[in-house]
């Protein structure tokens, strides 16, 4: 099945839960800029809100295209009126089209289904932290090339955690960024995949990469 991630910058009337469209899968992650991004499984679309708090939608529409997370992503802005010149601005800053606010639910999947996005390539799938790596195309981590068995709720931490090096997540932000969306995650189950996740490392002879930061979350470290 095919998957859109939209990102969007503000909560959205009418509710966050996926759509699911024949073989099209409309995932909705509600982001703060000043956040890492979620878990993208799919093509990247953002909706980008023309005024931000503390920042403009055409300075985060160049930054989502510096980021190689993003920068195939299909940016949408927001705008507050038809202005001419406010269009013409969102397109050079980056922006693929430009939709008039307030959003609701059913605007976003209508512009959504009405747009044939192309197949998202499959760039460069894989990452590598030190001696540690994961083959998002194979979905295999390896440690110094020898197979670490994950199940995959682990590669999932695994791979969010290894885009982010050094960055301490709480659980709460990890259920965010890793939710399915399809059912609700408490912290206890966050618990057991970083346990699982830990076990299947040292077995391998990664030894403790992954750390918790008392009172604030976990964090894999550099090499």
């Amino acid at each position: 099945m095919r998957q859109i991630d939209i990102l969007l910058t503000e909560a959205l009337p009418g509710g966050h839960e996926s759509f699911v469209h024949g073989d099209l899968r409309v995932v909705f992650h509600v982001w703060n800029w000043r956040a890492p991004l979620p878990l993208l499984d799919g093509h990247p679309w953002a909706f980008i809100d023309w005024l931000l708090p503390e920042l403009s939608g055409l300075e985060l529409c160049r930054r989502l295209r510096c980021d190689p997370k993003t920068e195939a992503a299909h940016v949408t802005m927001v705008l507050d009126e038809d202005d001419a010149d406010a269009r013409r601005r969102a397109l050079r800053a980056g922006a693929d089209d430009y939709i008039l606010g307030p959003l609701a639910r059913s605007a976003v999947l209508d512009r959504v289904l009405s747009v044939q996005l192309p197949e998202r390539e499959a760039p460069q799938r894989a990452l590598r932290l030190g001696e540690l790596s994961l083959d998002l195309t194979a979905l295999q981590a390896r440690w110094q090339g020898k197979p670490v068995p994950l199940m995959p709720n682990e590669l999932r931490l695994l791979r969010y955690l290894m885009e982010q090096p050094g960055q301490v997540f709480s659980r709460t932000k990890l259920i965010a960024a890793l939710g399915k969306h399809d059912q609700p995650i408490d912290e206890r189950t966050v618990d057991a995949w970083v346990s699982r996740l830990r076990r299947a490392l040292r077995e391998a002879g990664a030894g403790q990469p992954l750390r918790t930061v008392r009172s604030m979350g976990y964090v894999l470290d550099r090499p």
